[in-house]
């Protein structure tokens, strides 16, 4: 399924990119929602992005994990993994959005573009499934403990949402990444414990 999302996402930002009435179309304004109630947007804008490098790193992002929590979803739930995995992208678009939704409802000038916030939530179901992994990147040339750096990615979005100057979606990162969390351990519970004893050093 991850490959089947970025094939779509990628094929429909290309046509957005080179076609402004349906980037308009497709963006999350919160106003338009509000006003005229084109609930849609509240799905559309994760397959629309702002540009090249907006969509290649949430692709990349979207890959890099999404495959492996794939396959943790099919040990887990069997049959069900690819709907398991649809249902949580297509719930991390959504939830994701809701806090800008209320924040900028009466705003007709705010719109935002991207899949951040449904590739935060395959993240942070990846770190619930295995937080002991390694992750490094290239402002973080260290790797560190997928947990850890969980930890540090949702504090650093909460401020950088609540501060609010640098025209990134911090929040939906956030809600994202934690509708990936509550999602994934609604599913299994048990994850919950484990989880627990892995980070603690008494299980695996």
């Amino acid at each position: 399924m991850t490959l089947y999302i970025i094939i779509l996402t990628v094929l429909v930002s290309i046509i957005a990119l080179n076609n402004s009435d349906i980037n308009y179309r497709f963006r999350f304004t919160p106003y338009m929602i509000h006003t005229e109630k084109q609930w849609y947007r509240f799905f559309t804008h994760a397959l629309v992005h702002a540009d090249w490098m907006h969509l290649a790193i949430n692709m990349f992002v979207l890959y890099s994990f999404g495959r492996q929590v794939e396959q943790y979803f099919a040990f887990f739930f069997g049959g069900k993994a690819a709907y398991y995995f649809v249902l949580m992208y297509v719930g991390g678009t959504v939830f994701s959005s809701v806090s800008s939704y209320i924040r900028y409802s009466n705003e007709p000038y705010y719109h935002a573009v991207g899949a951040s916030g449904a590739v935060s939530a395959i993240v942070f179901s990846s770190i619930v499934l295995d937080p002991l992994a390694k992750l490094g990147f290239l402002f973080l040339p260290i790797p560190m403990p997928a947990f850890l750096f969980g930890i540090i990615y949702l504090i650093y979005s909460a401020y950088m949402a609540k501060k609010g100057h640098d025209n990134i979606g911090h929040d939906a990162h956030f809600w994202g990444a934690i509708f990936g969390v509550l999602f994934t351990i609604a599913l299994q519970p048990s994850l919950a414990m484990r989880f627990i004893s892995m980070i603690s050093g008494n299980g695996g």
